[in-house]
């Protein structure tokens, strides 16, 4: 075969094993994802899928250049610390309708300067603290979740920047004081610092646990005296009924050991 000939044949085979290998790549690639999770790019910006997967936590393998990742729909209970650090570049966080029921502090550490969306709503969150959400500049929504209506979640309020229309859904599914239950809780708060409320009653506590020690000690002292006083009676007692000498001799004893 010429040498023409032979140069389009071996530039055919070329590419055919510089495509067969970028097709194995993309397949090992998409092999390591977690089943139900896919990759894909929607108005120009990578996003990451897994919704309804049945995931019980965050994935390991989500690209680190991705700007959307959908995490709702799945069975993940807890955020722990760090869950999200190797997302630099991640703009939208959904993990709505999960089962979360608890966020470690530094669960959002690294997402502070580009996230500008993070969905948290219908899970069932009771009571997080504000340092979870520290440094993070989030729309958040905390809608549809059982939350205590208490000073941590008022605390956490007026952490967070709350997404638009949100705030109605967050309602109080349970509190100290029984006419918050069912109300939301901008609702409530606007009648009720429970900062305030949580001082006054620990106040009260240390006051009432302080006034308890006092008077376990005032009545270790009335007891103390009282029983010397008897002490001191059965003695005059035996001393009367002494001779006078011996009497005698035994009350300067007495005085003597009292001075």
């Amino acid at each position: 075969m010429p040498a023409a000939q032979r140069l389009p044949l071996r530039s055919v085979t070329m590419w055919l094993l510089l495509h067969s290998l970028l097709l194995a790549s993309s397949l090992r690639s998409a092999a390591a994802f977690p089943k139900g999770c896919y990759p894909s790019e929607e108005e120009g910006l990578k996003t990451f899928r897994c919704s309804n997967a049945r995931l019980t936590e965050v994935p390991r393998d989500i690209p680190n250049d991705t700007n959307k990742l959908y995490l709702d729909s799945n069975r993940i209970p807890f955020l722990p610390r760090d869950a999200f650090r190797d997302l630099p570049l991640l703009l939208e966080l959904d993990l709505s309708h999960n089962a979360i029921a608890g966020i470690e502090s530094g669960a959002f550490r690294g997402l502070a300067e580009h996230l500008h969306s993070l969905d948290l709503s219908a899970n069932r969150l009771a009571s997080v603290s504000k340092e979870a959400f520290s440094n993070l500049k989030a729309k958040v929504n905390l809608s549809d979740n059982p939350w205590r209506c208490d000073c941590r979640l008022q605390e956490l309020v007026r952490t967070v920047d709350l997404a638009a229309g949100s705030s109605a859904g967050i309602v109080c599914d349970s509190s100290a004081q029984e006419e918050h239950v069912g109300k939301a809780f901008l609702q409530v708060m606007a009648d009720t610092d429970f900062c305030n409320v949580y001082k006054k009653t620990t106040d009260i506590a240390m006051l009432v646990t302080m006034f308890g020690w006092f008077a376990m000690v005032i009545s270790y002292l009335v007891y103390y005296v009282r029983q010397n006083q008897e002490d001191a009676r059965r003695h005059l007692e035996y001393l009367k009924s002494l001779p006078s000498k011996q009497r005698r001799s035994e009350e300067s004893s007495t005085i003597s050991t009292v001075v």
